[in-house]
């Protein structure tokens, strides 16, 4: 199994929206990239943030975004943000008819192209399309809200998607949102996981930036002895 660095991507969900600006420049230092959940209260019973928001945070740090839609019709909005400054733009595979040509428009718009895969979606039929992908996003918790306990029984989407990379030699980042935190980060790095969300498991601690640092750690190591 080859897995490159993990990557730790903070998600604002869980932080201070008061003080968001404040809240991105506490963990600027530590994180690779900076997770935005945007929810429209359809495709997921939530609502969160916009393009605006993005738009006025991207002139606050330098963190690359790391942008995730859940939301309808993303081949309408995930372009916006592209051309926002958004480093990575992932949309859900449940939400969109056409992946690869929305990917194409992604990469066209200058940023890379994400793929998301809900809790129960199976993965199988998107293999296939992840050479036209950046990230590959698997939801390790229901898609809608912050907070929810990690599924352990989705991390096999995980190990079925690196033996799919591994075995294509794809340049494909796994990714893994819900629930990721110090007790769970070392079993969805071993599953073959290289990125990871951490909402409530950085900004609910004390230090922000070092949470980030100490997931980052473990999940190192359990790469190393996978």
């Amino acid at each position: 199994m080859t897995v490159p660095p993990p990557i730790v991507a903070p998600s604002i969900l869980a932080a201070d929206f008061s003080r968001l600006a404040e809240e991105v420049r506490a963990v600027e230092d530590a994180a690779d990239w900076l997770h935005v959940d945007v929810m429209d209260n359809h495709f997921v019973p939530n609502l969160t943030i916009g393009l605006p928001v993005v738009q006025s945070l991207r002139a606050a740090t330098k963190l690359p975004f790391d942008v995730h839609l859940m939301i309808t019709d993303p081949k309408r909005w995930a372009p916006g943000y592209a051309d926002a400054g958004a480093y990575n733009v992932t949309f859900h595979a449940e939400a969109c008819d056409d992946p690869v040509a929305l990917a194409r428009d992604l990469r066209a718009a200058g940023a890379k192209a994400g793929l998301a895969i809900d809790r129960d979606t199976p993965i199988e039929p998107y293999l296939d399309l992840l050479p036209s992908f950046d990230t590959l996003l698997v939801m390790t918790i229901k898609a809608g809200f912050g907070g929810q306990r990690f599924l352990p029984q989705l991390l096999d989407k995980v190990r079925t998607a690196r033996r799919h990379v591994d075995a294509g030699h794809l340049e494909l980042r796994i990714e893994v949102d819900g629930g990721i935190a110090a007790d769970t980060i070392e079993q969805a790095a071993a599953a073959g996981a290289d990125a990871f969300v951490a909402g409530t498991a950085v900004y609910g601690a004390d230090d922000p930036a070092e949470a980030v640092r100490r997931l980052r750690g473990l999940a190192e190591r359990a790469a190393a002895g996978a």
